[in-house]
């Protein structure tokens, strides 16, 4: 009996740690929707296809991205500055998406007591609701970068 209560304990204290862990990584939903991951496989993707097939494309890929001695780095370096291009592109359509969302939300807003008041009731999620132009920009900035 006691033998039994020691292995019934065991088992249970090993299986909750387990149903309790993380899944394995690229299992479920990925935390971060927005990652590079797709940059990284369309920049190899441009760069494979840069490359080519022929000694000769090849061997002018190489030169143009080769930094070691050999140049064996090239195929690399090329999805390192691809990759970082898409990155920086992304980055800015973000910034110009905020620059328009807010422009809007300005206008929006309008300036008169009245109006000010409205836009805070449509848009205000606090008690006093000062975060009404910040939900507002980001809403038609998130709206934009969807689209």
């Amino acid at each position: 009996m006691t033998r039994t209560l020691i292995v019934i304990a065991a088992f249970l204290t090993l299986s909750v740690p387990a149903a309790l862990a993380v899944p394995p990584a690229g299992k479920g939903k990925p935390e971060n929707p927005g990652n590079s991951q797709s940059a990284e496989k369309n920049a190899a993707k441009a760069c494979k296809a840069e490359r080519g097939t022929t000694p000769a494309t090849i061997a002018a890929f190489k030169d143009k991205y080769g930094t070691n001695a050999n140049k064996a780095n090239a195929f690399g370096k090329c999805v390192s500055a691809k990759a970082k291009k898409a990155k920086e592109h992304e980055a800015e359509e973000l910034e110009d998406a905020r620059e328009n969302a807010a422009k809007k939300c300005k206008a929006e807003r309008g300036a008169t007591a009245q109006s000010i008041e409205a836009f805070k009731d449509k848009y205000g999620t606090n008690a006093n609701k000062a975060n009404a132009f910040g939900k507002c920009v980001s809403k038609l900035a998130k709206a934009q970068t969807t689209s």
